[in-house]
This record gives C-alpha cells, sequence and structure tokens, in this order.
C-alpha cells in the first residue's frame, strides 16, 4: 500500500492552532545542520499546506536519537496530542520488517533467497507454469514479477473478508503485463506471500516472529504488527482522508490478511530503533544482532531497476533508482539513500537512511496526503546532504495543483456528459442488471432500484455504488463511500445473437445492421472497470478485473 499523493489545498485553522504544539520532544540542535525552530516552521506550513492534522519528526545520527518531536493533534477536533510515542500505520514500511523476518531465516540457514517459493507453499500458482516454477524469495521481494502494479489489490481493500489462503489462489488468475523480472511493478501480494513462508518455515505466524526476533528485542515499545493488537484507549492517531473537499476522520482499517505488505503500527521513538540498527547493520544499540552485516547489504542491494523520474533526477541529482529488498535504493547528491514510504488509507510515512552519514529520517502522518511528509523530510535532508536551498513545500503544492488540474479536467468532462443525462444505453435496463463473477475477485452484483442501477461487490462493503448510463454500454460508477475517491468507468459488453437462421445456436458477435436482416437476441455477457480520475490510487485494480455475467439464479464457482 503505496498511497499516491492527493491535492488539497484548503487550510484548516485548527490545525495551524496546533502544530507546534507537544507532550514530549527530544532534541540536540547543536548536532544538526537545520534548527529545531527551522524544523517547526516547515511542519507547521507543510501541516497547514496540505491539512494535516497530526505528524511527528525523527532524526537519527551516529547512533543516536537527537531530534524527536509531535505535532498537532491525533484526531481532528479532539484535543490529544501527538507525541514520539504515539502509534501511527507505518503501511509499506512493514516491508522493511518482512524483508528482515526472511534474512533472519537466511542467517538461520533455514531458507536461501534463490529458494523456490513452491518448495515451501506448494499450492502457489501464478497465470505462467514457467514463472509459478521459477519463482524464487528474492522474487517476492523485488517487484519483478511481470504482473502489473498493485495486481490483486481489490482482494484485501477495501476492507474484505479474503483469507491469506484465498488470495494466494487467486494470484493464479491475474494476467501479467509484462514479462518475468523485465520491469518493475509495485506489488503488495507477494509480500504477503513471503510473511505465508515465514510462518511455514517457523511454525509461527509472521505477526508472532516478527514481535519476538524484532520487535521485542529492539525494546520497540507500542509498536504492533496488527491494529487489532491495540489496546483501546492507547495513544494511537486516527487516519483522515479529503472526501468531497472536507478532511474526514475514517475508521482505521486493520490489513490482517495482507499484514506481511502494510499492517505494522509505530511511533517515531520505536522507528529511530528500527533505523539504528539498520545503519549498524543489523545491531541493535544495546548490542542485539538481529541479522548479519551481509543479511544487511544484501537487503540494501539493487535486485530491480525503477524507472527514474526526470522530475526526480533534477531535484535530487539522481542517477538511479533501485529496489533491494523491502527498500528503495538511489544516489543523491552523490550520497547513497535507502528509502521507503508506506501508506494505509487516511495515514502515510516516510523513512530515508544516508548511511555514509549515519543518519536516518523518519515523518509519520495521519493524513493521506503524501505532499506534506516529503516536504518535511526532504528540507532536513537536504540540510544533511549540502543541496542547493529550495522550499519543497512549494514545490509540492506546485506538483499537487498541476495534478488537481489535470484530474479537474476529467471530471469536468465526465460531469458535463452525465449532467446532460449521459448517452442513454442502448439495452433496457434490466438486461444489464443480474449476477457477475470475476475469477479472482469473485462476485459482483447490479440490481435494479428506484430506476437506477446499483453495482456492488462481494466481499466487502466498501464498494458499493450507482451507475450512471455515459456513454453506450459505458457507465459511471459513484461509490456510496466518498472517501475512497475510486469512482470508475463501467463498460459492458454485448453480444447479438440471431433469433433464427445460423448462428441462433452459437451466438453472433455482429451488431443488428451486420446481420443480414435477421432478429437478433442482444444481451450483456460481461463488464470491466477502468479508473475514472488520475488520482485514484493504484490499490484499485479495476483494470485488473474482467467479469462475466453469469445465467439468472447461478452462483460464482
Amino acid at each position: 500500500m503505496k498511497w499516491a499523493a492527493r491535492a488539497l489545498l484548503t487550510l484548516l485553522a485548527t490545525v495551524a492552532l496546533s502544530a507546534t504544539a507537544t507532550s514530549r520532544a527530544i532534541a540536540e540542535p547543536a548536532a544538526m545542520p537545520i534548527a529545531a525552530a527551522a524544523i517547526d516552521r516547515t511542519v507547521a506550513r507543510a501541516m497547514q499546506s496540505f491539512n494535516v492534522p497530526g505528524m511527528a519528526v525523527g532524526i537519527v545520527k551516529d547512533g543516536k536519537l537527537i531530534y524527536a518531536k509531535g505535532y498537532g493533534v491525533r484526531e481532528l477536533g479532539k484535543p490529544a496530542l501527538v507525541d514520539i510515542d504515539t502509534l501511527f500505520q507505518i503501511g509499506s514500511n512493514t516491508k522493511a520488517f518482512t524483508a528482515a523476518a526472511l534474512a533472519i531465516l537466511v542467517d538461520e540457514h533455514k531458507i536461501r533467497w534463490d529458494d523456490k517459493v513452491i518448495d515451501y507453499i506448494p499450492e502457489f500458482r501464478l497465470y505462467d507454469p514457467y514463472v509459478t516454477r521459477e519463482f524464487t524469495l528474492r522474487d517476492l521481494l523485488s517487484h519483478r514479477s511481470g504482473l502489473g502494479t498493485g495486481a490483486g489489490d481489490l482482494m484485501f481493500y477495501p476492507n474484505t473478508d479474503f483469507s491469506r489462503a484465498e488470495m494466494i489462489r487467486g494470484l493464479r488468475y491475474l494476467k501479467p503485463v509484462s514479462s518475468f523480472r523485465s520491469q518493475y511493478a509495485y506489488d503488495n501480494l507477494l509480500y504477503m506471500v513471503a510473511g505465508t513462508v515465514v510462518a511455514t518455515v517457523t511454525g509461527e505466524t509472521w505477526d508472532d516472529f516478527v514481535t519476538r526476533r524484532i520487535l521485542q528485542p529492539l525494546r520497540m515499545t507500542g509498536c504492533i504488527t496488527s491494529y487489532r493488537r491495540i489496546a483501546a484507549g492507547s495513544n494511537t492517531v486516527t487516519p483522515h482522508v479529503m472526501s468531497e473537499g472536507k478532511l474526514t476522520a475514517i475508521k482505521p482499517i486493520e490489513f490482517t490478511a495482507i499484514a506481511p505488505a502494510g499492517a505494522i503500527s509505530c511511533n517515531v521513538s520505536g522507528m529511530a530503533k528500527w533505523l539504528q540498527t539498520q545503519l549498524n547493520a543489523g545491531k541493535s544499540n544495546d548490542g542485539v544482532q538481529i541479522f548479519t552485516a551481509d543479511r544487511s547489504e544484501e537487503m540494501w542491494s539493487p535486485n530491480t531497476v525503477m524507472p527514474l523520474s526526470p522530475v526526480l533526477a533534477s531535484l535530487t541529482h539522481t542517477h538511479f533508482e533501485a529496489y533491494g529488498f523491502g527498500w528503495e535504493l538511489q544516489d543523491e547528491f552523490g550520497y547513497r539513500r535507502v528509502s521507503h514510504t508506506g501508506g494505509v488509507p487516511g495515514t502515510v510515512t516516510w523513512v530515508t537512511m544516508i548511511p555514509e552519514l549515519n543518519l536516518g529520517i523518519v515523518v509519520l502522518t495521519n493524513q493521506q496526503d503524501g505532499a506534506a511528509m516529503e516536504a518535511v523530510g526532504n528540507q532536513i535532508l537536504d540540510a544533511y546532504v549540502g543541496a542547493p536551498k529550495r522550499d519543497w513545500i512549494a514545490i509540492g503544492l506546485s506538483y499537487e495543483e498541476g495534478r488537481t488540474r489535470e484530474a479537474n479536467a476529467v471530471e469536468a468532462a465526465v460531469a458535463k456528459v452525465l449532467n446532460t443525462g449521459g448517452a442513454p444505453p442502448p439495452l433496457p435496463l434490466t438486461a444489464y442488471a443480474g449476477h457477475y463473477a470475476d475469477p479472482w475477485r469473485g462476485d459482483a452484483d447490479i440490481r435494479l432500484e428506484a430506476g437506477k442501477l446499483v453495482l456492488k461487490f462481494s466481499r466487502t462493503e466498501g464498494l458499493e455504488g450507482t451507475l450512471s448510463p455515459f456513454k453506450g454500454n459505458v457507465f459511471i460508477v459513484r461509490w456510496n463511500d466518498r472517501s475512497l475517491n475510486a469512482d470508475a468507468y463501467v463498460r459492458f459488453s454485448q453480444t447479438f445473437r440471431p433469433t433464427v437462421g445460423p448462428g441462433a445456436e452459437s451466438g453472433d458477435d455482429r451488431p443488428a445492421e451486420q446481420a443480414n436482416g435477421q432478429p437478433v437476441e442482444q444481451s450483456i455477457e460481461g463488464m470491466t472497470l477502468q479508473s475514472l480520475s488520475p488520482l485514484t490510487d493504484f490499490s484499485f485494480d479495476f483494470q485488473d478485473l474482467d467479469f462475466a455475467k453469469l445465467p439468472a439464479d447461478s452462483k460464482a464457482p
């Protein structure tokens, strides 16, 4: 779960008033090339500019936590403040913990990076039998499977009841978009599979193993592998999203089945210990060796080349970007940078290390807009690497304004059509109603309700919405949960079957005007979906769906 930045530009007075509030802080200004007051100002501006209720920032240097501070509130409209022990869901920053869990098993000679996945999980299958046979533990961690970005994420988001075993079974139906090991494409499900390998080898759950072998030895107090393990009333934030122009608190999503990809909750004080251990080649400040220096270097070595953004290259003097095991790798102003971002709905996090400077920076936020964490983290990082002076908040605002203009143009074009009633569909609405099934996502139903079609996915309460005619067999679905920001085109496929003469038995896909004047029966055979806005997060992998319409009263297999 690597949630995209959202363009959110309304300023909140409540955030402005509370941006510098904190109940506990650590600071050694003399040890920093950026003053603590300058960090405070940057955080305050970022929280205002991008509508962030709460944030926590930490800096580790030369093995010590030299700066840690909480800002703002845990939940908008409530008085509880963020401090350095406040828990945030860290999203995909969990992936480095899963990689480390496997590294521990490599150190113990229980697995090897190039072992085949099917040797540990015989039921593991991908679409191509060759890829299934050759897929290794290294491949699980490297985002080079050939699947598309976020493929299969709809099995766990919005919150579903899919089990880990069901998601593993669903992988075999996801069609690749590139050849095996040829391209980078971010993936969550395969990190879930990696966590399943940990469980298979150790006989413990991934949660218990990571807790016992990483969190507890590092004394990462409060940090926990599953949101459902957090006790009621704990010092934890509430996630927030912008929904139709308004900052809104949402219920946290647990992500239990997909936990090895993104379920850990942690705080600045705990993440500082994690970064100290990473920068010290797997050894904690207390002398506990979590994984060896050899494994540390392997996790920080490039496995998959990532496409380099020209914008990134110009801002950071970056010449390459690659993915290791749970970490993104690049050069920045001549330094090696090891980093990752993470996010779940309503919370995003940012972690960066510069090993040559023995430096680690962590930024945690309780709002889905990634620009705030990027601005604060990069402003601090610039001071350490000697980058030219620039304003990352202004850079973020400019970037988001551009993306917002693009998204607004798409929305306006769609609204213009919908406001005129859209082009009427070629068939009566009753023809589109019925039961549909996709091989990996399962069932969906379309019902006619008060003269409108309503689409509802199975296995989740989150994906239900009204279909509005757009053009021909294309409709627009507006999800009832407006915080999803994931409306989509729904395209129905139509068949034409002659009712008499040749083709009456097998069907004919020619339109009526090409059917030699024969009477035809028109029907809907399936539907596909595509995200409407370019801002829709990639975990809504609608493009991977291919629903077939089933006969009346039938159920999906």
